[in-house]
């Protein structure tokens, strides 16, 4: 029997080279990677009213159940994209992996709205790691093309979940309660772990690692922010899902009090919308040979951009609002994935560092609009005028952007 060195027994688990062949074991795994943190988000939205009841909290309080996840998510990716540079994607995987497992459990067994919100943050500080890493692996593996297709893929992975969450969300909250929510989202999370460390491992390979200072990170960090290469499509995209995300969080007090769907119906809604994002990111690979990434990434954000301001205008009935929200989605389905390949691209030596920065700015913008569209005295269809603003704001980063 040959014995390997103990270098080659390392290094066994890292890929040599980019991966250019796409397989689709290692699509479901990024995929899911990048959508449990949008599935633990939406996933108790149809079960607010319950929770209000059982914690003794009112609607609008549990706002604060997702601007804390926001804020934890945005901030805890800072620290994971570095920490993967220096150590690799696999124990950072691992470990975000068990730490949502940990406030998933909390959040079963809360009974005070102070107790679920804990948990939810410390969720977030789990989840933010496999949502960083599914794009740094993606970048330690591919290039060019393959990474452009690979990202929209993936985000359309990360697009989609919120649009499901909440259908499975009404269902285990109507068959189960509201608590069984967080231990589906666990039982999720072991199981993508297994099959991580079956299917893949480690992709950053030793020699690829660097083991930077506090002040080197903090130092890349604001060279990241002052290169245009990064920061004009990374405030691109994050300002779009800052945008999508506010929509949401408004969504159940527009769609069930203004229109009176049920939670089941707002949970057939949000899945529908699926499909909108789906379309638009399949077909953005193919738009992109034709008129390049630049090109395609700026008509999405006009497109988006075109439906977020019939959105504040205020619908009179549901069919129109129906109308809008489908403009606003086929934009941003086209604009994440095609912005978020060009804001890493040029920054392969530092993947982690770039997708943890870009990860902070979609969950501060996600935050930020939550925070500023619930806080206002404005009624539900006025507080979209949050969304037409963020909107506004990502078509200008998107006509700043270089290839």
């Amino acid at each position: 029997m040959i014995k390997r060195n103990k270098h080659q027994q390392q290094s066994a688990d890292v890929t040599s080279g980019p991966q250019r062949e796409l397989t689709g074991n290692l699509l479901f795994l990024l995929a899911s990677f990048a959508a449990l943190g949008a599935l633990a988000t939406n996933i108790i939205l149809p079960a607010f009213p319950q929770i209000a009841i059982d914690l003794g909290a009112s609607i609008k309080d549990l706002g604060a159940t997702l601007s804390s996840f926001f804020i934890a998510f945005a901030l805890g990716q800072l620290v994971v994209g570095p920490l993967s540079d220096r150590f690799g994607r696999k124990p950072l995987v691992l470990s975000g992996l068990a730490i949502f497992v940990l406030g998933s459990a909390v959040c079963a067994m809360a009974n005070t709205l102070p107790q679920l919100i804990t948990g939810r943050t410390i969720q977030a500080l789990g989840v933010c790691a496999t949502s960083v890493l599914s794009r740094a692996i993606a970048r330690d593996l591919f290039d060019g093309d393959q990474l452009a297709r690979t990202l929209a893929l993936i985000m359309v992975a990360m697009a989609a979940a919120p649009g499901f969450s909440p259908l499975l969300g009404g269902a285990f909250n109507s068959l189960l309660g509201w608590r069984a929510t967080f231990g589906l989202v666990a039982g999720v999370a072991v199981l993508l772990a297994g099959y991580y460390l079956i299917r893949l491992g480690e992709t950053h390979a030793q020699d690829h690692r660097t083991a930077p200072s506090i002040t080197a990170v903090l130092r890349g960090y604001k060279r990241l922010l002052l290169d245009r290469r990064f920061i004009a499509p990374a405030l691109t995209v994050s300002l779009v899902v800052g945008t999508l995300y506010a929509f949401f969080s408004m969504a159940p007090a527009i769609l069930m009090a203004g229109f009176g769907l049920s939670s089941l119906d707002l949970g057939l809604f949000f899945a529908a919308t699926v499909f909108v994002v789906f379309g638009a990111g399949l077909s953005s690979p193919r738009l992109v040979r034709r008129w390049g990434q630049v090109a395609v990434a700026r008509a999405g954000v006009v497109i988006a951009l075109a439906g977020s301001i019939g959105l504040a205008v205020g619908p009179e009935n549901f069919l129109c609002f129906c109308l809008f929200l489908t403009v606003f989605l086929l934009g941003m389905g086209i604009v994440n994935p095609l912005a978020t390949a060009i804001a890493l691209h040029p920054f392969a030596a530092n993947a982690g560092a770039a997708s943890a920065l870009l990860g902070f700015l979609q969950m501060g913008c996600a935050a930020a609009a939550i925070t500023v569209g619930t806080s206002l005295s404005l009624s539900a269809y006025a507080s979209l005028g949050v969304i037409s603003a963020t909107a506004l704001s990502a078509a200008f980063f998107a006509f700043l952007a270089t290839k």
